[in-house]
């Protein structure tokens, strides 16, 4: 499970969120870049998640959508299997 926790996707959300959140802090009003900024956050949050779920179904065989990054990864294990 670190494997995942550890993964660069999810350490570089994580540190993103928490920059926006030191902005927060200062007394600086909420303008529609920081709007933009908390929008940017929470995609790149999401795909990081995504990439872990998608990564730890295809290390237990079960398959992932075509659009995955790690859908080539699996198709390969998918041949190769299938060669045996």
């Amino acid at each position: 499970m670190r494997q995942y926790i550890f993964g660069t996707g999810l350490l570089s959300a994580i540190t993103g969120g928490i920059t926006l959140l030191r902005a927060l802090r200062n007394d600086e009003p909420f303008t529609w870049r920081t709007a933009l900024a908390w929008l940017s956050w929470g995609i790149t949050l999401a795909l990081a998640v995504g990439a872990v779920v998608d990564t730890r179904r295809a290390r237990r065989g079960k398959v992932i959508s075509g659009d995955s990054p790690v859908a080539k990864k699996q198709q390969k294990l998918l041949k190769k299997r299938l060669a045996r």
